[in-house]
């Protein structure tokens, strides 16, 4: 055997390694390829700026003269989320719903989003605003109800349309290249914040496994050489 045919053949187990490194990387990278989720976020607004809700509609139980407001668009999860458009405050949202004693006046604004986040054959309404006059033990939920008919959840109160939009889907995944992924319909886009960002224990643990046997048989190799 010539020494090129034992060098040749000596890279055979790097080579090996190598490419099982490439084929795990490949699938630890893949996932974070996602554009996100199309579904509505909830918001409170704080002064002149809006925060995302910790609380879903049907929990949360605003005060009289709060802002509350709702963006339908694409995001990966809520540090990324779009917030609703528009600077309407209270006051001028409100503007024409007087005060009445047992009630409380909810200023929302509800926004459809554009023509990119929209489900394909849909097109999005105008951004809105409306003030809700509900009673006291009343939630955001309730004043939606009241206000933007109709609106749709899932089985797992996961709200999906205000106002009938989008008239299909409710929080599904959505490809890089703008293309909808089959994902179940009880899919909540908040429970996967910081989930993909990155490659999973199971994937850097086998890479760690591929690289010891990798350096085994690579040790072996020199062996038979000597």
């Amino acid at each position: 055997m010539t020494a090129a045919v034992r060098r040749v053949r000596s890279l055979g187990p790097v080579l090996a390694v190598l490419g099982a490194l490439a084929v795990l990387l490949g699938v630890a990278v893949g996932p974070a390829q996602a554009a996100g989720y199309r579904y509505w976020s909830f918001w409170e607004r704080d002064g002149g700026s809006w925060t995302y809700a910790t609380t879903g509609p049907s929990q949360a139980k605003p005060s009289d003269g709060d802002v509350q407001g709702f963006r339908f668009a694409v995001s990966e999860d809520s540090k990324d989320a779009t917030q609703p458009r528009g600077a309407a405050g209270f006051d001028t949202i409100c503007a024409k719903t007087p005060a009445k004693d047992g009630d409380k006046r909810i200023a929302l604004v509800v926004d459809f989003g554009t023509v990119a986040d929209a489900p394909g054959g849909e097109t999005p309404p105008e951004p809105r605003t409306a003030c809700a006059r509900v009673n006291e033990d009343a939630t955001t939920a309730d004043a939606l109800a009241s206000v933007a008919k109709p609106l749709r959840y899932d089985s797992n109160a996961l709200l999906c349309a205000i106002a009938g939009y989008p008239e299909k889907g409710c929080g599904e995944q959505v490809s890089g290249s703008g293309t909808d992924k089959a994902s179940p319909a009880a899919t909540k886009p908040a429970s996967h914040a910081g989930g993909a960002g990155g490659p999973s224990v199971g994937v850097i643990a086998g890479v760690v496994i591929v690289a010891a046997l990798g350096v085994g048989a690579i040790w072996q190799a020199k062996r038979r050489r000597h």
